[in-house]
């Protein structure tokens, strides 16, 4: 019996859309990190999915911010890249870096990874989120070895 034939995929290649939601995200990048959350607010769709480290659940940007607030005295990022891949009606944004900053005692910490999937809608991020090493280094911070 002969093999069926493959089933055949849409291939999607890059265009404007794709550059222009790697922008909205590196702008709302920028805006949480002032922090500014209303001006990150000017990048999302509302209500926003956003799913943060631990599985926490934010539906707009002001929710991650005051999370943040409790985890760290400040936190910035150092971005490195962006990978953009371009999908039916929407684009996938994975922003890839490190966290610098101060923990709540002063403590310094760098070179925190993490990387950051967006979905761009119609020029609005829809979805977000958010995986980095913060909960290993307080691990190690308080003397335990996981």
């Amino acid at each position: 019996m002969p093999a069926a034939p493959a089933a055949k995929t849409a291939v999607i290649a890059p265009s404007d859309e794709t550059a222009s939601a790697a922008e909205i995200v590196e702008k709302f990048l920028v805006a949480s990190m002032v922090p500014d959350p209303e001006t990150a607010a000017r990048y999302i769709a509302e209500p926003l999915k956003l799913t943060f480290t631990g599985g926490r659940k934010f539906s707009h940007p002001r929710e991650s911010t005051a999370f943040n607030a409790k985890r760290y005295k400040w936190v910035k990022k150092k971005m490195e890249r962006s990978d953009v891949a371009p999908g039916d009606g929407e684009t996938i944004v994975y922003n890839i870096g490190t966290l610098y900053g101060e923990w709540p005692d002063d403590t310094s910490f760098e070179g925190n990874r993490y990387v950051d999937r967006f979905v761009v809608r119609d020029g609005k991020i829809v979805q977000m989120d958010v995986w980095n090493d913060s909960a290993e280094r307080l691990l190690t911070l308080n003397g335990i070895e996981a």
